[in-house]
């Protein structure tokens, strides 16, 4: 079972995280990094998929309870390993390098629908992105 998840988007520290309700109390922050991936502005949350060529920047926890954590998150996202093809997101385990150069192992969600018109953020940085505009 992974210790680690990683946030790219409205589950990250500034944001309000209504999402991480009861699932908090179960996450340590360990740092920022980057994971191999693309993303877009779907709107009101944003979008990471895979892409050799770019990099997402998130915030990466300890989960303490993963089991809890990752139902509720998998909930939350809209993820079902029993049918992928419904999912909105799917779960995967995926390297992230940390600020410091060390590369761990997190649970990371990557959007899995159409992406239709959304905005690519070339920044890779959803923080980042908001601020500027």
């Amino acid at each position: 079972m992974p210790k680690l998840v990683f946030f790219y988007g409205t589950l990250m520290t500034p944001f309000n995280r209504t999402g991480r309700t009861g699932i908090d109390r179960h996450l340590v922050y360990k740092g920022r990094g980057t994971i191999t991936a693309a993303l877009f502005d779907l709107g009101i949350y944003p979008a990471a998929v895979p892409d050799p060529d770019s990099q997402v920047w998130g915030e990466v926890y300890e989960m303490t309870h993963p089991v809890i954590v990752l139902r509720a998150l998998d909930e939350l996202e809209g993820y079902r390993p029993s049918e992928l093809e419904a999912s909105l997101y799917t779960r995967r385990l995926t390297p992230v390098t940390m600020e410091d150069g060390a590369v761990v192992s997190a649970s990371a969600y990557f959007y899995n629908a159409t992406l239709g018109r959304a905005e690519r953020i070339p920044s890779g940085d959803y923080l980042e992105y908001l601020r500027v505009r």
